[in-house]
């Protein structure tokens, strides 16, 4: 391989990774309900999408502004897309990432309320505990969901979908906090300026 592909292949993956984080920081394609619009995607995931105890899920935080639905949406989808593209099951991908955090509760206030210090370890069960009660599942999808904190939980994920799954998951997670960091950093600078300004 030529340093000119390693060079075209490294700018490719750069590229790639900044069109994710902007389109993870911006929700206004789950509020407009974009993803609907992929026919084949929705195909996967209507059932999902229309339950009871999924949409209860937007009532809850995940990270910064983020709800837990909004963030499963942006999971399963990404990890959709990136099976599709490596020719793998899409259709189990974007189903777990769907299902991976239906622990149906605040995990902010979780430790005050409960006691559990470990949601980061405990909530892959209580989610796939959830996901059996509601849905279907097959041996892929509940490994997608018990073991997405990989390698926060010891055992890895079985399948490469479910590989796909724990880099979505990160991945999103990351672009979230960082969205909401970068706003308070703004909100800061602001404050800072109007400060100077008064003076």
């Amino acid at each position: 391989m030529s340093m000119e592909h390693i060079v075209r292949a490294y700018k490719r993956r750069r590229t790639f990774k900044k069109k994710v984080r902007r389109w993870i920081q911006d929700d206004a394609w789950i509020k407009n309900r974009e993803y609907e619009k992929d026919k084949k995607y929705y195909h996967c995931v209507k059932d999902i999408l229309d339950n009871p105890s999924f949409q209860m899920m937007s009532k809850f935080t995940q990270h910064g502004n983020t709800s837990t639905q909004a963030h499963c949406i942006q999971v399963s989808y990404l990890s959709y897309r990136i099976a599709k593209k490596l020719e793998l099951d899409f259709y189990t991908a974007a189903r777990g990432g769907l299902l991976h955090d239906l622990f149906l509760y605040d995990w902010h206030t979780h430790k005050k309320e409960t006691g559990n210090h470990f949601h980061g370890l405990t909530h892959p069960r209580v989610a796939l505990k959830n996901a059996q009660r509601e849905f279907l599942l097959s041996r892929a999808e509940k490994d997608m969901i018990l073991h997405h904190m990989w390698p926060l939980t010891i055992i890895p994920p079985k399948t490469k979908e479910g590989y796909i799954i724990v880099y979505a998951d990160k991945h999103c997670t990351l672009a979230e906090v960082g969205s909401r960091i970068s706003k308070k950093i703004k909100k800061i600078g602001n404050k800072k300026i109007n400060k100077e300004r008064k003076k």
